[in-house]
């Protein structure tokens, strides 16, 4: 059970909740995630919500989550004070390497779990540029990330920043960036969260370029621990666990090398 201390909507529809979990927070990483049980028993199935960001040494943990439907409609109508069934953290997180630059992509509801990695990817002296990609001007969590490096805002509608998609401003800003300070791909990784579509350009974009690239897969999940088999992806080799081309997103990632799965 966990305490929230703080809730509150940070943009349209967007929620940013900070629960007391002590034993979670010392155990999280960048890229996991958490099941959130809800408090109507109609709704069996847990929520599963990346981690935003974390605190051991406050034992707290940062979850931004979208209103999605009534189970999240419900989490959001939650007060300071009350407790919520909460486990994880679950999945593998981001995996960084002896990168000298890391290239952060979060598209939509995918940007909230790039947060902690640009955090830790900066404390480690990692050069960051984080490039965001939103439907509107709404730029949730957009100022956070300034503080751990260089940030490239995306909008669908071109109200503010690149108008386009996270794979278009790739190609645009921060490959012109390469070309002009003449860096060594092979000394940057490329990590991104976001929709399908996004994380498919962002592959190919990776494996054009020749940089490492580790992508955090959203679906839809049941037990949020490899038991159902509701979340699996196609890979390129046969998985140990089911003896054929797939893996759980919920067990085995949702963090992912790019090139280890068939998008």
């Amino acid at each position: 059970m966990a305490k929230i201390t703080s809730i509150k909507e940070i943009s349209n529809d967007i929620f940013d909740m900070i629960l007391l979990a002590p034993e979670i927070a010392s155990e999280a990483k960048a890229g996991q995630f958490v099941n959130v049980y809800l408090k109507d028993a109609s709704r069996l199935l847990p929520r599963p919500i990346s981690i935003c960001g974390f605190d051991s040494a406050e034992g707290t943990v940062r979850l931004v989550f979208r209103i999605a439907g009534e189970g999240t409609r419900e989490l959001s109508k939650m007060r300071e004070g009350e407790e919520i069934k909460v486990l994880g953290p679950l999945g593998n997180g981001f995996l960084p390497v002896n990168e000298k630059k890391a290239l952060l992509f979060g598209g939509g509801i995918g940007i909230p779990p790039m947060l902690g990695l640009a955090k830790q990817l900066s404390e480690k002296g990692i050069n960051v540029t984080s490039v965001l990609g939103y439907r509107d001007a709404s730029l949730f969590l957009a100022e956070e990330f300034k503080t751990y490096g260089d940030l490239i805002i995306a909008t669908d509608d071109g109200s503010c920043g690149f108008h386009g998609n996270v794979v278009e401003a790739a190609k645009s800003r921060v490959e012109s960036s390469y070309a002009t300070d003449k860096l060594d791909p092979t000394d940057t990784c490329l990590y991104a969260c976001g929709p399908l579509p996004m994380l498919k350009g962002l592959k190919a974009f990776a494996n054009e370029k020749g940089f490492n690239a580790q992508i955090s897969m959203e679906e839809r999940m049941a037990c949020g621990i490899g038991a159902c088999l509701a979340c699996v992806c196609k890979t390129a080799e046969v998985d140990g666990h089911s003896n054929v081309k797939n893996k759980r997103i919920c067990k085995d990632g949702p963090v992912f090398f790019a090139n280890e799965i068939d998008i």
